[in-house]
C-alpha cells in the first residue's frame, strides 16, 4: 500500500519560512518522479514544484521561482519543499504527489499517489 505522509505545514507570517517534508512507503520511490501542489478553498488544485526521479534539474511554479526549492532523498524516501518569502497568496493544502514516469509533469492528473496534505497559513 502506497502512503505519502506530509509534514511540517503551519502559521507563520508573511516573510516567513517553512519546510514541508513528505515521506514515502509501500512504492519504490527512487523511480518516481515527485512534486508538489497546492489547492487553496474556492480554487483548483495548482502546481508547486516537481523533480525527475534522476533529480537532474527541479521545476518551479512561477509564481514560486526563487522562493522555493525541491530536493529528494532517495536513501530515506522523502522530498522535502522549502518554502521563504512567504506570502498571504502561499495560504493552501499542501499535497506531495508521485508520478510513476522519470521526467517531471506539472499537471496533477499525470500523478497516481497523493498525500493527505499539510496546511500551510500565511499571516499579513
Amino acid at each position: 500500500q502506497v502512503q505519502l505522509v506530509e509534514s511540517g505545514g503551519g502559521l507563520v507570517q508573511a516573510g516567513g519560512s517553512l519546510r514541508l517534508s513528505c515521506a514515502a512507503s509501500g512504492l519504490a520511490f527512487s523511480s518516481f518522479a515527485m512534486g508538489w501542489f497546492r489547492q487553496a478553498p474556492g480554487k483548483e488544485r495548482e502546481f508547486v514544484a516537481a523533480i525527475p526521479r534522476s533529480a537532474d534539474n527541479t521545476y518551479y511554479a512561477d509564481s514560486m521561482k526563487g522562493r522555493c526549492t525541491i530536493s529528494r532523498d532517495d536513501a530515506k524516501n522523502t522530498v522535502s519543499l522549502q518554502m521563504n518569502s512567504l506570502e498571504p497568496e502561499d495560504t493552501a493544502r499542501y499535497y506531495c504527489a508521485a508520478r510513476s514516469r522519470p521526467g517531471y509533469s506539472d499537471a496533477w492528473q499525470w500523478y497516481a499517489y497523493w498525500g493527505q496534505g499539510t496546511q500551510v497559513t500565511i499571516s499579513s
